[in-house]
């Protein structure tokens, strides 16, 4: 199992705004091998930032790395500049192999 997070800091006051686009999101990922689940994580905040993390389960880094390389990713992230006022900074990527 591989899981695959992205984490973001959102602006104050944006939260709303952030989780409405994933909510409205098409993903694509029940079309692809190995997709397992996705969960959209909501964190701290601060008067800096409220953090989120995107959270999807794959059978495999293979089947994560193969969704990245498809059509479906490519379509599910078509608008992702659309809305940069939200987002303070890129997110950060982090890989999981599952071990035990």
């Amino acid at each position: 199992m591989y899981i695959a997070m992205n984490r973001f800091r959102i602006a104050p006051g944006r939260e709303q705004d952030f989780i409405d686009i994933w909510k409205n999101r098409e993903t694509f990922l029940e079309e692809v091998p190995g997709f397992r689940e996705f969960h959209l994580l909501q964190g701290p905040s601060s008067e800096e930032c409220t953090l989120f993390a995107s959270h999807s389960t794959w059978d495999s880094a293979e089947a994560f790395s193969e969704w990245t390389r498809s059509e479906a990713f490519r379509k599910a992230h078509a608008g992702a500049g659309s809305s940069r006022d939200i987002y303070l900074g890129p997110p950060q990527f982090e890989g999981f192999e599952a071990v035990a």
